[in-house]
């Protein structure tokens, strides 16, 4: 089902489709490829919104800095000073999060309004990133399809091809609270993470990947999550061609539980320290499955170069469930 949601500034109109299967209601705007919203049941069956959204586009307008559900792309996370080589040829990109380059830059993915179409339980977004593009080479043509299975999982799977050689990292920037109440503190998370990548004062990975063993980074065992978190984890598993279950966030109020499985080789546990007005510090805790930040000036990390012939392809799953 689909239905306008607003309009942006310029006229361009927004749409919201909601997908609902197996008690799990999803909706997901054109803009940005956002999930506003993921409404689940607790244990007694009580259902809630479990991810922070606005319930109007202006809010998204008004408040892009957080990237709430959004599609970020086309590098998700940081790329230092904002420039990277490639092919002998060194890019330079907007320092929007100076000194470093986020999420693609200044307008990137999650600023653009995409085209929608509907897809057997759940709907298709694709759009063009052209050359140049946020200083990005390449003619990038995208997608990513998002589907509710039979048992009311999210799985977002995306594609890219390119005419050019560059980079690719896409990510949903879903923040969870799965008390649906405005607080995940007493949320316990579990991760199949034996390394973690060590960041300098700009958040950007020193290019050691070091063992959680005896450190706040352990959450092999699940435990409670705390704050202070905005680091990448290197999942046990490496890329895999097909999703492999890591992680595990469960709410003992509620009862609810979030898995996530990933083709992905990393995973940015973020738990929004710096939300601000309208949501408090600490709201929402963000999961986003990724490659490692900065790798296109990491050669030691998994490469996110993408070229000619080739086809970028990544899934996640988001399973739900009460316990």
């Amino acid at each position: 089902m689909s239905e306008l949601f607003g309009t942006l500034p310029d006229g361009t109109p927004v749409h919201r489709w909601t997908l609902e299967r197996a008690g799990v209601r999803v909706r997901v705007l054109s803009y940005g490829g956002i999930v506003q919203s993921v409404e689940v049941p607790d244990r007694a069956g009580h259902t809630a919104d479990v991810v922070l959204g606005f319930g109007g586009l202006d809010g998204y307008l008004t408040h892009p800095e957080p990237y709430l559900g959004a599609l970020v792309g086309r590098y998700a996370n940081r790329i230092a000073a904002g420039r990277f080589p490639l092919e002998g040829v060194t890019y330079s990109l907007a320092q929007n999060n100076a000194p470093n380059s986020l999420h693609g830059g200044e307008r990137g993915f999650d600023k653009r309004v995409w085209d929608v179409e509907p897809v057997e339980h759940g709907v298709r977004l694709s759009r063009v990133s052209e050359h140049g593009e946020e200083g990005f080479p390449g003619r990038l043509d995208v997608s990513a399809t998002y589907r509710l299975d039979e048992s009311g999982a999210l799985r977002i799977a995306y594609e890219a091809t390119t005419d050019a050689p560059t980079v690719v990292n896409l990510t949903n920037h879903s923040y969870f609270d799965l008390s649906g109440s405005g607080s995940p503190a007493g949320h316990e998370l579990r991760l199949a993470a034996s390394r973690f990548t060590p960041v300098d004062a700009d958040l950007i990975p020193t290019g050691t990947l070091d063992d959680v063993t005896g450190t706040r980074f352990d959450f092999r065992e699940s435990r409670k999550v705390g704050t202070g978190y905005d680091h990448n984890f290197a999942l046990d598993k490496g890329p895999t061609p097909a999703p492999v279950e890591i992680a595990e966030l469960h709410d003992p109020a509620s009862g609810r539980v979030l898995t996530i499985a990933t083709t992905e080789p990393g995973i940015q546990l973020y738990t929004g320290d710096h939300l601000s007005d309208p949501f408090a510090p600490g709201a929402g805790i963000a999961l986003e499955t990724q490659h490692f930040p900065d790798s296109p000036n990491r050669p030691e990390f998994p490469s996110t170069e993408l070229r000619p012939g080739e086809t970028y392809r990544s899934e996640t799953v988001y399973g739900f469930s009460a316990r």
